[in-house]
């Protein structure tokens, strides 16, 4: 059974004109809508158990709307999503925190959200907080964090919960370059423990050593699916090398 296989696919999110006055807002009401904005369009594709697979793509390609929703954040317009196995997600910043309560209170929050009991997440706990090397600002307000020492705790958490498959928007934008090469080595450990990853990431360096496959998108179309270093190559307009080289 693979881990993920998306069938046809589409995702839609009305468009915002800005705020309308009342006569142009009851005036809209006579108006056929406008065209929805189609984040995904009839994408297809599969990934099998202990994969590395990196979603390439301009600003705006859909990579995120992807990672939403093999997390289960959004559902799809049409097509289906089968995801097989627990899932481990580190997307946006801040993303199922909760700003007044405590990295502590968080850390229980998000390990709840992901379908852990009260007992499982005290005995990660200890694990998370290391990890995420925030153990003198654990109990204070997620508020008072500096957005590098959010996306640790958030890190931490995605990393400790074991799960079968890691989904990564932007991991190297995590903390400061000991931090990022910390978070690297946990995902080459996952990587060698058949995990499955998915990933997000604008340097390319960083998804050629983490994954062998790459997905393109394009305004929300799949351009191309395959070996990493032709896929990125030919995303960056440069001559595809060879399968043998």
């Amino acid at each position: 059974m693979p881990a993920i296989v998306l069938e046809h696919v589409w995702k839609s999110y009305p468009r915002h004109t800005g705020r309308l006055l009342l006569r142009n807002k009851i005036a809209g009401w006579f108006r056929r809508p406008p065209e929805p904005f189609y984040a995904l369009r009839d994408v297809s594709f599969t990934l099998e158990h202990g994969e590395g697979v990196a979603v390439i793509g301009p600003n705006g390609a859909g990579k995120s709307t992807l990672l939403s929703l093999l997390s289960g954040l959004v559902a799809p317009d049409r097509g289906h999503a089968t995801v097989n196995g627990r899932v481990g997600a580190l997307l946006e910043l801040g993303s199922g925190f909760h700003p007044d309560l405590t990295g502590a209170e968080n850390i229980h929050l998000n390990a709840a959200l992901l379908g852990f009991s009260g007992r499982n997440t005290e005995a990660m706990f200890e694990d998370i907080v290391e990890f995420s090397g925030l153990r003198d600002s654990i109990h204070e307000p997620l508020r008072t964090y500096s957005t590098g020492m959010t996306m640790r705790l958030a890190f931490a958490v995605a990393v400790q919960v074991n799960p079968d498959i890691l989904i990564l928007d932007e991991i190297l934008q995590v903390g400061d370059h000991a931090f990022q090469a910390k978070c690297l080595e946990k995902v080459q450990e996952f990587k060698r423990a058949g995990k499955t990853i998915l990933c997000v990431s604008h340097a390319a360096a960083s998804l050629l050593g983490m994954c062998g496959r790459a997905i393109w998108l394009d305004r929300g179309e799949l351009i191309l699916d395959g070996e990493i270093r032709r896929v990125v190559a030919a995303y960056e307009g440069l001559a595809v090398p060879e399968e043998n080289s």
